[in-house]
C-alpha cells in the first residue's frame, strides 16, 4: 500500500513531466493538498513529506484541523462554497480563498480581514463550463467583478479558479482550461490587473491544466486516497 510520501513523489513526477512537455519550469506549478474529510494525522504526514499548503472545503472541519496542527507552519486555503455567515472565520484563519464568486462575499472578507494579517489572497471562481450545479461567476460577469474586488482593501486579487465539467477527453479538458487562461489574460490586458494565479486541475486532469497555465493544482484523491464522506 502506497504511503502519502510515495504519492507526493509520484505527483511531483507527474507535475515535472507535464511541465517538461510544454517547456515550463516545474517550480512554476504548486501542489495544493485537498485535505477535506482527511484526519489531521494525514496532513501531518504530508507535511513531513514536504507539503505546506492545504485546501479545505468545510469551515468547521478546517478550523478543527488548524487547532490540532497549530504547531506546524501551514498555509491554509479555503476552496469550497462560501456562505455569508462563514466569511469572518475564513477572513481570520486562511491565507488564500479560491472560491469567491460574488462581490458581497469579497466585501465581507475585506471588512473582516484582521489588520495585523497580510492581505487575503483571492481567486475568483469562474463557471467556465456553464454547469447549473457549479458555483462560480459567469465569464460575462467576470470583468466587473474583478474590477470591484481589485479595489477592496485587505484583499489581493491573484487570479482565477475553475472546476470544469469532468471529462476523460484530453482535448476537452485542455479547451476548458484554455478558456480560463484566456479570461485571466483578458483581465490582465484590459484591466491591467497584476494577476499571477490559475488554480485549476485535479487528480484526473492536472496534465491538461498545466498545459494551459495552471499555477496551483488542487490534488486530493491522488494524494490521500479515496475520500470517506460517512463522517462529514
Amino acid at each position: 500500500m502506497s504511503t502519502i510520501a510515495d504519492n507526493i513523489a509520484q505527483l511531483a513526477e507527474r507535475i515535472r513531466s507535464a511541465c517538461q512537455a510544454v517547456q515550463r519550469a516545474p517550480d512554476s506549478v504548486m501542489l495544493l493538498a485537498v485535505s477535506k474529510t482527511k484526519p489531521a494525522a494525514a496532513l501531518r504526514e504530508a507535511y513531513a513529506a514536504g507539503l505546506r499548503d492545504f485546501g479545505e472545503n468545510y469551515l468547521q472541519e478546517a478550523l478543527g484541523k488548524q487547532q490540532e496542527l497549530a504547531d506546524l507552519p501551514l498555509s491554509w486555503h479555503f476552496i469550497g462554497p462560501i456562505q455569508s455567515n462563514k466569511t469572518r472565520a475564513i477572513a481570520e484563519h486562511f491565507a488564500w480563498v479560491h472560491s469567491v464568486d460574488r462581490l458581497k462575499i469579497a466585501q465581507r472578507l475585506s471588512e473582516q480581514r484582521p489588520a495585523e494579517l497580510p492581505p487575503l489572497n483571492i481567486c475568483i471562481q469562474v463557471n467556465v463550463s456553464g454547469e447549473a450545479s457549479k458555483s462560480g461567476c459567469t465569464p460575462a460577469d467576470l470583468p466587473d467583478l474583478a474590477r470591484a474586488i481589485s479595489a477592496l482593501p485587505r484583499l489581493q486579487l491573484r487570479g482565477l479558479m475553475a472546476i470544469p465539467e469532468p471529462t476523460e477527453d484530453r482535448a476537452a479538458q485542455e479547451a476548458a482550461f484554455a478558456a480560463v487562461q484566456a479570461l485571466n489574460n483578458q483581465l490582465r490586458d484590459n484591466l491591467k490587473l497584476p494577476l499571477d494565479t490559475l488554480s485549476m486541475g485535479m487528480s484526473h486532469d492536472l496534465e491538461a491544466a498545466i498545459a494551459q497555465g495552471a499555477t496551483w493544482v488542487r490534488i486530493g484523491t491522488a494524494l490521500f486516497g479515496a475520500r470517506d464522506y460517512s463522517q462529514s
